[in-house]
């Protein structure tokens, strides 16, 4: 059985070519129902595709598998690195909600108190706040960023458009926060940027699934947000809820947090960019 990173598309490709005209039949089966293959049996997949279950099974061969039990881990594999494979059965709502629920139980149950407390006075205070986001990332690093910015200012999202990353870290200090926000699949260069942060004397939070536990001894604090993802795509209830936590642990120590957010809705009254309800 193959344990290697190579996606099932690309071993394909690479090998299209060498196929019969029967293995191309059967490959580009594979490509139509790549989304939900691991819901297929081996003889249906060759029924679909009009070839017999050997040549099904000398593909599986060429493509580097030592049967369709291999290719069914491989996509296993690939969903535990956070692409989207369909699974069977999906999970149904009462089960997607205990799963949920079991997960915010886990983050809250390792959630230290004193950590939380530290993390939102550092943020209440910094001179700039940088909250970095890519990728699967991108939405939850906004969503803090837009709750920082109503407290306080002197926040800013990162890489903005445009921009590259490092074009927006460049300069920071010991008086700056950078929260680095990364779930599976990360953005290439996460390590690199925390070291280069840290490098600079920059206090670093990283708020991240347990795929880069490994990273939580560099970084000034370390929070872990399991990701729920037992159907095909990944489920970040519990990083939105964590920072709804932080965020209001952050307003609670800003001298003028309220203010800002009173002078904030006027201003939206002013520019009519709120509708009421």
């Amino acid at each position: 059985m193959t344990t290697d990173h190579v996606p099932l598309e690309d071993r394909i490709a690479g090998r299209y070519g060498e196929l019969s005209p029967q293995e191309r039949r059967a490959a580009d089966t594979l490509l139509d129902h790549i989304a939900d293959l691991a819901t297929y049996r081996a003889t249906e997949l060759a029924t679909l595709a009009g070839v017999s279950k050997a040549t099904m099974s000398r593909l599986f061969r060429r493509l580097g598998y030592d049967d369709f039990e291999g290719l069914r881990e491989h996509l296993r594999m690939q969903r535990g690195r956070g692409l989207p494979v369909a699974v069977e059965p999906a999970p149904g709502l009462r089960e997607r909600f205990e799963q949920e629920v079991a997960h915010l139980q886990r983050a809250y149950a390792t959630l230290d108190e004193t950590l939380l407390a530290d993390v939102a006075e550092a943020l209440a205070s910094a001179r700039q706040v940088v909250v970095v986001g890519r990728r699967g990332s991108h939405a939850v690093a906004v969503e803090l960023r837009r709750n920082l910015a109503q407290v306080r200012g002197g926040v800013v999202f990162a890489p903005a458009p445009g921009q590259s990353l490092a074009e927006d870290l460049v300069g920071l200090g010991p008086d700056d926060v950078v929260v680095m926000v990364s779930f599976r699949r990360h953005a290439a260069g996460v390590a690199g940027a925390v070291d280069a942060l840290v490098a600079d004397g920059v206090r670093v939070l990283l708020l991240a699934d347990p795929t880069l536990r490994h990273l939580a001894g560099r970084v000034t604090w370390w929070i872990e947000c399991p990701v729920g993802y037992e159907g095909a795509f990944d489920s970040h209830a519990v990083p939105m809820s964590l920072i709804a936590a932080l965020s209001d642990q952050v307003l609670a120590r800003t001298d003028d947090g309220e203010r800002r957010i009173e002078t904030i809705d006027r201003t939206y009254a002013a520019l009519r960019e709120i509708e009421e309800s």
